[in-house]
């Protein structure tokens, strides 16, 4: 059981007007082979949650309809678990869409996708890869035993396959997530210290490592909660707000498209079911709306928008503040 979170006042946060969408995230279901403390979705293996094929062909329409969509970014649970991602890929490429497969690396050791390294290397897929640490004892505390053994053998199937070499045109970037209610480190410095220690210990490399503050929302917000450390968690984020940092919030540039195909400003709003409304009063959903329609309309804020302005910012590419 996860403790209550509590409700969602009314928030000072600054309000934020949208821009041009060029980012189509898409959650393709909360299933996943894992179930790791920061998850901000709950995923795990007992979700039944998944995009079915009727929604899926929604969004190749949405894709063809809506110029402006540069990046199909596929995420979960684990994407690679719904029936349709391979589908959705090929769609995107075929269009000249870049993709992003948001993979926590132990899914490519999972039955029935061996050959999904293979795939993602032919489609060249960019793969975000989920690894909260570069030391073993971390990443198993934080995602289950084994998992850090199994991200090491995935990154070198990967890396075989020429991710993260110069020049492939193959890019696998990395995710930081702190172990609890702290900031994460400045994001170049930690970069070049997971460089040295992956290539160091296992030959493994990539390209880029993202950092993002942990939401104080679903398991890691109940989590808080349980601990009596979400009213601390919150000061913090509020006192290390920085205004700078609200130019380049990704809601700003990013639709995000919920398993069913609700509409949202980004995967955050989605968890708290923060949605956007159609002319009508009703959940907006994709097959009603355009892109040109929602630009320059409001972006639903509440108090966890501050863990995407706190120090150096927080974003799907790592940190604003770079």
């Amino acid at each position: 059981m996860h403790a209550t979170l509590p409700l969602l006042a009314k928030t000072d946060f600054p309000p934020l007007a949208r821009q041009v969408i060029s980012t189509l995230q898409v959650n393709l279901g909360y299933r996943c082979n894992q179930s790791c403390v920061h998850c901000h979705v709950g995923a795990g293996p007992n979700r039944t949650e998944e995009m079915s094929r009727e929604t899926v062909d929604a969004v190749i329409d949405f894709m063809d309809a809506n110029a402006s969509i540069q990046s199909l970014d596929l995420t979960g649970g684990a994407p690679e678990l719904n029936p349709h991602f391979r589908q959705l890929v090929i769609a995107a490429r075929a269009r000249g869409l870049k993709v992003i497969d948001r993979c926590n690396l132990t899914i490519l050791e999972e039955p029935g996708h061996e050959d999904l390294t293979e795939f993602l290397a032919a489609h060249h897929v960019e793969v975000v890869a989920s690894l909260p640490c570069y030391l073993e004892d971390n990443v198993d505390r934080q995602r289950g035993k084994g998992v850090f053994d199994a991200s090491m053998r995935a990154l070198k199937r990967l890396n075989d396959l020429g991710y993260g070499a110069p020049g492939s045109g193959l890019v696998l970037n990395l995710v930081y997530n702190p172990q609890g209610p702290v900031l994460p480190p400045a994001q170049g410095p930690l970069e070049r210290d997971y460089k040295r220690h992956l290539d160091e210990k296992f030959g493994a490399r990539f390209n880029s490592l993202f950092t993002l503050a942990n939401m104080p929302i679903q398991r890691f917000g109940s989590m808080l909660v349980s601990k009596g450390q979400f009213n601390t968690y919150m000061t913090l984020l509020r006192e290390a707000h920085r205004a700078a940092n609200l130019e380049q919030v990704m809601c700003r540039s990013l639709l995000s498209v919920d398993w069913q195909g609700y509409l949202y400003d980004c995967d955050f709003n989605q968890q708290l079911g923060l949605g956007l409304q159609s002319s009508g009063g009703r959940r907006a959903h994709i097959t009603e709306i355009t892109a040109a329609a929602l630009e320059a309309s409001p972006v639903r804020v509440a108090d966890h928008c501050f863990g995407c302005t706190a120090g150096q910012g927080s974003s799907c590419g790592g940190a604003l503040d770079q």
